[in-house]
């Protein structure tokens, strides 16, 4: 029986998601033991109600426990979800917003680069770093499932903390822009074949193909037409901007993407945020909905009189879980470490290349030479991404000043004077949250 530790459980709607795929896997379902793990006593109650309805109304026997005790949670699990924020959304999230924006740098999602990405991976990274001590010591044959942004900082820090941990980090970037592009096509998903590499939130899909009997057709030149001719949808101007201009079209969202490069978002430049309908403070805007939304969401979760409906989503979990454990093969997008699968990216980093899940493990596929455009690009996120890493595992102030300075958007914006200004002015906001640097 499969041990299942979802640390982070009180992301109750994520936890739902994910647990309903582990629960509709007709394998897995027969035989899995949930232990959910939350600081939170309330959302960590819902969460264990809510498992248990889905447990309930598939007529399953599946065991569910809850514990604020993550050691408890922790002891003997086969897998390990990490789903938590480290701060939440009061006062991390409204910090790493409203300090930037005094100096006149705006943010739409701010958890991944710039400045608010720097700030959560300084947060959270010594979070782990204690989870990974108990893992070592309660569960180290577990594997790692990582849902937690900034992906690639985290995913590099675990390597260097616990380099012989089975893990890889999770996104659903990749497998939900194409289900985006085959709309947008008017084609099924279920037709299209695609190969995806780079790191998280900054890869590209290298083909993008239909698949028509033995031929593949390349939908590129679709593709490019419709940005060619204007036609974009609304809510994703900016990619297909960056498709014109590179040839490849990115995985991450247009909001998200916006903020990963200095092109975009200028505080002198309100005609672009038109032009590119990019959402400002897109983040703050979803989690007051969530939390204004969150009672009566939670009266209706908990509501034995209600159906609970349990869907299958396209999360990669469920199928890692299955492929690991009964041998049903999947290939996933999935961050590991660059062990020679992208060879004109440095090593010590974490790309996101395709991987083949069965019962001999994880198997990362190599992927060669990125487009050396393409690559360039990344290594303007990379950099930041290296030095806020070496920040938080050496101690060292300097390198947040220096992530700061190199990271693709406060430097287009900033002085040297107002990052340094900036960086303190965001560290003493976050003093009880991050660790003591020198």
């Amino acid at each position: 029986m499969p041990k299942i530790a979802l640390i982070g459980a009180g992301s109750t709607v994520f936890a739902k998601r994910l647990i309903g795929d582990i629960l509709l896997t007709s394998d897995l379902a027969k035989d899995v033991h949930f232990a959910l793990h939350d600081i939170d006593t309330e959302r960590l109650r819902t969460s264990e109600i809510v498992t248990s309805r889905i447990v309930e109304k598939l007529g399953l026997k599946t065991h569910v426990f809850a514990s604020k005790d993550r050691r408890e949670i922790l002891k003997g699990a086969d897998y390990v979800i990490f789903m938590m924020q480290v701060g939440g959304y009061k006062p991390s999230t409204i910090i790493d917003f409203e300090i930037p924006k005094k100096y006149g740098l705006r943010q739409t999602i701010a958890d991944t680069l710039g400045v608010g990405g720097i700030m959560r991976a300084l947060r959270t990274i010594p979070v782990i770093k204690e989870i990974l001590r108990d893992m070592n010591e309660l569960c180290p044959q577990a594997t790692l499932l990582n849902y937690v942004n900034p992906m690639v900082m985290l995913c590099m820090a675990i390597n260097k903390i616990s380099p012989e941990m089975k893990m890889v980090g999770l996104c659903h970037s990749v497998q939900g822009t194409a289900e985006e592009l085959a709309k947008d096509l008017n084609e099924n998903i279920s037709d299209i074949d695609y190969f995806c590499a780079g790191i998280n939130h900054m890869s590209f899909y290298l083909r993008f193909e239909k698949k028509c009997n033995d031929k593949k057709e390349n939908l590129y030149p679709r593709l490019r037409e419709i940005a060619e001719k204007g036609n974009a949808p609304e809510d994703n101007r900016v990619r297909y901007e960056m498709l014109k201009r590179l040839g490849y079209f990115v995985t991450e969202s247009s909001e998200h993407f916006a903020e990963y490069t200095p092109w975009f978002i200028k505080r002198d430049r309100p005609d672009l945020i038109n032009e590119y309908n990019i959402p400002l403070d897109e983040y703050i805007s979803r989690c007051e909905k969530q939390i204004s939304d969150w009672d009566e969401q939670k009266a209706i979760l908990e509501d034995r009189s209600q159906t609970i409906e349990v869907c299958q989503s396209h999360e990669y979990a469920a199928a890692i879980i299955n492929g690991l454990e009964n041998g049903i093969e999947v290939t996933i997008n999935g961050n590991v470490a660059n062990d020679n699968l992208i060879d004109n990216l440095p090593g010590n980093i974490c790309v996101e290349v395709p991987c083949i899940i069965n019962t001999s493990g994880i198997q990362p596929v190599k992927v060669g030479r990125l487009p050396p455009h393409l690559a360039a690009l990344m290594m303007t996120n990379i950099n930041v991404q290296q030095l806020t890493v070496e920040a938080v595992l050496t101690r060292k102030k300097e390198h947040v000043y220096h992530a700061a300075m190199l990271d693709p958007h406060t430097a287009a914006e900033l002085s040297l004077d107002d990052i340094w200004s900036l960086v303190d002015d965001l560290l003493e906001a976050h003093a009880g949250m991050i660790p003591k640097l020198s």
